[in-house]
């Protein structure tokens, strides 16, 4: 099947072709049963799971416990990153759906983005997103409102499958049917559940055993500010790097900046009684004016802090009928911005998969296998995102631009001085040459094209 992305004056108008693994994709013919896919939460992965079963004929439900606490600009994760794999495989999902998306989003991928120096703000390396994209026809990465892309896919699948106000609470698996239970005492059947519920997810806890989620080691600030940067027609996003600490910028279009501010702290919940600007802005105080400026020309009540959590990594997302998506089955720190992408990605493959059985019924033996190709496929590629995520920030906190010279004999003699530490060298010299092959991977390494 072949589809086409958007014009862009950026981009060339290419064709590429997504592979649909075991032949043509199913059309169920009059009076076969269709298979009944429930699925628990209504956030990015659960509603293009969603779609994406729809538009194959089988019967969906989807149960979100509140559509509304999906946060939007400015609120808790702010808008997600759709990189160029996800918006191809959204494509290949619902072609008008990923029109109106890519519509709605600001194309960050087709300016300049990468690391720079938190104090200078001089340029430690630089990301190429678009080479590697256009080299396979594949849309730029952009970024979009949560909310909007939540309304874009609840208006394509409709609201009579997107059941609001029903948090899924317990299952109940049978040899031909497995039960969801509803908050509200509320049950239904289907022939396979599949756990879209986030990182606090009562499927996986009601599988594997509860299990506390892990402290990254940083809290983070964001915030929304109406304002347009010298350097927006030029820069998509910049991270800034700093010793135990990091600042990432970002263009959300509409004349809009959002930024994350991370900072390495132990758990606490304690309130800076001056305020979270004041706070940042003594973190921050001595950084390069880009940084500065985007949290002075933030109001107060548009600063907003979450701490970060994350997850072991585990070898298996399911057990029976039942399985885990996205951020049920592998949370991971925001650090790539991956956590969107690969919960789309986790749609995709997990479709290819049904659609071997669809013809079948629901025979426990196909569907059971069906749940855990899926996840073998799935799981190697999650767990490299998920340990980088995790390495990025351990580099993070030893980020250390400068000598240290507080133990030499003579240091009071050269405290001002800024002898750049070779290990920054080396890193960048690293990274000029590794990245361009895992940024290639990243959008196209997923075997769907």
């Amino acid at each position: 099947m072949r589809y086409h992305h958007v014009k862009s004056d950026r981009i060339s108008r290419k064709s590429y072709s997504v592979r649909f693994e075991g032949g043509k994709v199913p059309n169920l013919e009059e009076g076969e049963r269709k298979l009944r896919v429930l699925i628990a939460g209504g956030g990015i992965g659960g509603l293009v799971l969603a779609l994406a079963a729809k538009h194959r004929g089988y019967q969906v439900n989807v149960f979100e416990k509140d559509l509304s606490a999906v946060r939007g600009e400015g609120r808790h994760r702010g808008p997600i990153q759709l990189l160029s794999s996800a918006l191809a495989v959204l494509e290949a999902i619902d072609q008008s759906v990923a029109e109106q998306i890519m519509e709605a989003g600001c194309v960050t991928g087709n300016r300049i983005n990468g690391l720079a120096d938190g104090l200078s703000g001089e340029w430690f390396t630089k990301f190429d997103l678009l080479t590697p994209a256009s080299s396979k026809g594949l849309p730029a990465t952009l970024v979009i409102c949560r909310m909007t892309l939540q309304d874009i896919l609840v208006n394509a699948i409709g609201s009579n499958i997107v059941r609001n106000k029903s948090k899924v609470v317990d299952f109940i698996q049978e040899p031909s049917k497995v039960r969801v239970v509803l908050e509200n005492g509320q049950h239904y059947d289907g022939d396979i559940l599949i756990g879209a519920d986030g990182i606090w997810s009562e499927v996986r806890s009601k599988l594997f055993g509860w299990q506390e989620p892990k402290y990254s080691g940083f809290t983070c600030y964001s915030g929304l500010t109406n304002y347009v940067p010298p350097y927006i027609d030029t820069i998509g996003y910049r991270v800034f790097l700093g010793l135990n600490q990091y600042f990432v910028a970002s263009d959300v279009g509409h004349g809009k900046m959002q930024w994350y501010a991370f900072h390495g702290v132990p758990h606490s919940s304690t309130p800076f009684p001056e305020g979270k600007k004041k706070r940042l802005l003594d973190l921050f105080g001595n950084w390069c004016n880009e940084v500065i400026t985007l949290i002075s020309e933030t109001p107060e009540h548009m600063i907003l802090q979450r701490d970060i959590y994350d997850r072991d990594m585990i070898n298996a997302w399911g057990i029976g009928r039942v399985t885990l998506l996205g951020d049920a089955a592998h949370p991971m720190q925001p650090n790539l911005g991956q956590g969107g992408c690969m919960a789309i990605e986790d749609c995709y493959q997990l479709i290819l998969e049904l659609d071997k059985v669809a013809k079948h019924g629901s025979d426990e033996s196909e569907v059971i296998s069906a749940l855990r190709r899926y996840e073998k496929k799935r799981i190697p590629r999650v767990r490299v995102f998920h340990t980088a995520s995790r390495m990025a920030s351990k580099m993070l906190v030893n980020y250390r631009p400068y000598i240290e010279f507080k133990f030499w004999p003579l240091s009071q003699n050269v405290t001002n001085m800024k002898i750049k530490h070779p290990g920054i060298h080396v890193a960048r010299a690293l990274l000029k040459f590794t990245f361009p092959q895992f940024v290639t991977w990243m959008i196209a390494g997923h075997g769907l094209w």
